[in-house]
């Protein structure tokens, strides 16, 4: 019973009127730290209240340790007008953080500036430049040094460069995984595939370094996580588990003291596990506090988890992932732009297994935007799984098998269940030899 008297959202009566009960209603409004003051009463925080230092979920500010204590933990809060002792001396700004329109017609993505084949080796210099370099910030992140901020947003720069010649090109080498080095390579994946879903819904150039940033640096806090934890092969232990899901307010408090970091970059760290209906962490933020970027992130984010070899599981499909996505749309993912995104993708995304209609199997290369169901492809085994010299294959020409047909996909498949290395097919030139067989 005394928790009801405590509880501080309680309803206050005031007035009776033939039985009628009338309540005064708590005025909740969203309040930045730097504008508290001594007598304002806060209700809510910006993040849980077992992250903070104050004992009891809902106080009134007596002193101004307190409000630096505040102004210490959190961006901002909730305050209860009707409770307050004494009333502001100014006019408090009572705007709520922006509500993301998840509406907006996105416009069309911008032509691609150049071929697969004329971007492919480009790209393959960029990407192994760029995972040298996220490796080397991960590096001096967990040595306890600081972000080159600069040198980041220069090799960002260089993925939105050759995502607008070539998305397809860059798609490619993210099939390329290690699950050994997961950590840094699925930061460069999701940078790319936030340039890749940001082009798609016609990001600026500016918007899109910026989200690729985003993606780039929304992991960096798991550098402080400890390694044990972190690489453990096993489910985690829930004391474990917070520690492992500390990485988000690590993350955040790092890239704040990081000189001239992106503030996007530096709240997606912080909020990429948060979810529309409030229920992620660390700050139960809902989908009217989440900003388009982090949704972004939170997607790419999502995808290349799911289909990433990890230590404690196996990679999924593409179609796997966007399955598991779509069933989150709306209470966890924003469902319009996890549409953007697996057209951005395509329904056989570049460097995918897939299996054809007359038994051979196949790898996809690049995607037709015009006729998406009908990719260009590579044959690596034949109907009776044997290799075949490598040839690109436009379905979009409408090619015919040995018996006539019209030659056609007819789903992904894991590339380990027919021994299939991605990476050792690269490094052996399919793609070179497929287009040199392809022009002689």
């Amino acid at each position: 019973m005394l928790l009801k008297y405590l509880w501080p959202f309680r309803k206050k009566k005031v007035k009776r009127i033939n039985d009628i009960v009338k309540y005064s209603v708590p005025e909740r409004v969203y309040t930045p730290v730097n504008q508290l003051a001594i007598g304002m009463y806060v209700i809510e925080l910006d993040r849980p209240w077992l992250d903070s230092p104050f004992l009891f979920q809902g106080f009134e500010i007596k002193n101004e340790n307190e409000i630096m204590q505040l102004k210490d933990c959190c961006n901002f809060v909730y305050i209860d007008t009707t409770r307050d002792r004494k009333r502001r001396p100014h006019k408090l700004d009572k705007t709520e953080p922006p509500i993301i329109d998840t509406n907006i017609d996105f416009g069309p993505p911008p032509p691609k500036l150049s071929r697969f084949d004329k971007e492919i080796d480009n790209a393959e210099i960029v990407h192994k430049r760029v995972d040298e370099l996220v490796s080397d910030i991960m590096e001096h992140i967990a040595r306890g040094e600081g972000v080159d901020t600069k040198t980041a947003k220069a090799a960002v720069a260089e993925c939105v460069n050759s995502i607008l010649h070539s998305p397809d090109a860059f798609l490619w080498l993210n099939q390329l995984k290690n699950k050994d080095e997961y950590t840094a390579q699925h930061s460069l994946n999701v940078c790319v595939l936030s340039i890749v879903l940001g082009r798609h819904i016609n990001f600026s150039i500016e918007n899109l370094n910026n989200v690729g940033l985003c993606g780039m640096m929304h992991d960096m806090g798991k550098m402080l996580v400890p390694l044990h934890i972190l690489n453990k092969p096993g489910k985690l232990e829930p004391d474990e588990m917070v520690i492992m899901r500390s990485h988000a307010s690590l993350g955040y408090e790092l890239l704040k003291s990081s000189q001239d970091m992106y503030r996007g970059a530096i709240d997606s760290a912080h909020s990429h596990h948060e979810t529309l209906d409030g229920k992620g962490y660390p700050n139960k933020l809902n989908h009217k506090q989440l900003p388009l970027f982090t949704r972004v992130v939170t997607i790419a984010d999502m995808y290349d988890a799911i289909t990433s070899d990890r230590v404690y599981q196996k990679g999924r499909t593409h179609l796997e992932a966007t399955a598991i996505m779509s069933d989150l749309c709306g209470t966890q993912l924003d469902g319009n732009l996890v549409v953007k995104f697996i057209e951005a993708l395509g329904v056989y995304p570049p460097g995918c297994v897939v299996a054809m209609t007359n038994g051979s199997i196949a790898i996809v290369v690049e995607v037709n935007e015009l006729v998406r169901l009908r990719p260009k492809i590579i044959i690596l085994l034949d109907q009776g799984l044997q290799p075949v010299p490598e040839k690109i294959i436009n379905l979009a020409d409408m090619e015919l098998d040995e018996q006539g047909n019209l030659l056609t996909i007819r789903g992904i498949i894991k590339a380990q269940d027919y021994h299939i290395d991605i990476a050792k097919y690269y490094q052996q030139g399919v793609l070179q030899k497929g287009f040199a067989h392809s022009k002689s």
